[in-house]
């Protein structure tokens, strides 16, 4: 219970001083850095590098079937 409570109050400072950082620095060069450090803190930079390997990784998948076709076919051929 006592750690519930503190992990509350904890995650609530954090919460408003993440917020009063991006408010407070509306219109300069701070604020992109404290978007990239909030952005990296959630975890959404994460997701994108995650989704872009993974696009990746799809089309690699998709280039490797594409030549395993055209050796086959020329296999075939002969």
């Amino acid at each position: 219970m006592y750690i519930r409570s503190i992990s509350g109050k904890l995650l609530c400072t954090c919460f408003l001083g993440i917020l009063l950082a991006v408010f407070g620095c509306e219109g300069t060069e701070n604020r992109e850095k404290v978007d990239n450090t909030v952005e990296e803190l959630a975890g959404k930079k994460d997701l994108d590098r995650y989704q872009n390997m993974k696009d990746e990784l799809g089309e690699i998948e998709t280039r490797q079937a594409e030549r395993l076709k055209q050796l086959d076919s020329r296999n075939d051929d002969q």
